[in-house]
């Protein structure tokens, strides 16, 4: 797995007008190729007169998987730079829909590669990038005594804390990055007089 991945913060909408044509760039978050597939169609339905609709999307940590189309527009003048947008960002999970309606003056292929490459940088900046990191899923299993205070001690050191259940024992979900495993037992260790449990989980990403 990659140790860590950029994607887009929010989905969100921007817009520029070139020569009285308008781009409107919209973004989103895609965890699947099938979830950007579903807001490139939504977002063309929110658009059925434009001139084109015209997307990019990159999925996966490592950008397995990388789409993109020019909709109608001469040939690698649109959802190329778009892409080459996405992938210079070092952007992931994420997907681009630039929407044009045009204004009756021609840009050129030069033109037309500025303006798609142009608004989904834009876009990115407009709507702000946030970097996750690969951790360990790992569940620290405490008695009941200890649990309320080992809990604070974890905010307050810096972990972020998942999920805490209650049941004979308490269990509290944290994620924690592999080249901490090793001082996280000790810590723990020292922090409950060796009472607590620990067992690793899955890998996933968290925000950083």
């Amino acid at each position: 797995m990659q140790e860590q991945y950029r994607t887009v913060a929010r989905a969100g909408v921007h817009e520029t007008e070139i020569n009285r044509s308008r781009f409107i760039c919209a973004l989103a978050p895609a965890a699947t190729e099938q979830d950007a597939q579903d807001f490139v169609t939504r977002v063309r339905r929110e658009h059925p007169t434009a001139s084109h609709n015209c997307f990019a999307y990159v999925i996966g940590a490592d950008a397995s998987v990388q789409k993109a189309s020019d909709d109608g527009e001469p040939g690698g003048t649109a959802g190329v730079p778009m892409l080459q947008m996405l992938t210079r960002r070092e952007m992931r999970y994420v997907v681009a829909v630039v929407t044009r309606y045009y204004g009756g003056v021609k840009l050129g292929a030069g033109g037309l590669i500025r303006a798609y490459g142009g608004v989904v940088g834009e876009a990115l900046d407009a709507l702000g990038t946030l970097t996750r990191r690969r951790f360990r899923i790992a569940t620290v299993t405490v008695a009941h005594q200890r649990a309320g205070r080992l809990e604070n001690e974890l905010r307050a050191t810096g972990h972020a804390v998942r999920e805490v259940r209650y049941a004979e024992a308490v269990t509290i979900e944290i994620g924690l990055p592999d080249a901490e495993v090793e001082e996280f037992r000790r810590w723990l260790a020292d922090a409950t007089a060796g009472e607590a449990e620990l067992e690793l989980g899955d890998e996933a990403y968290g925000d950083s």
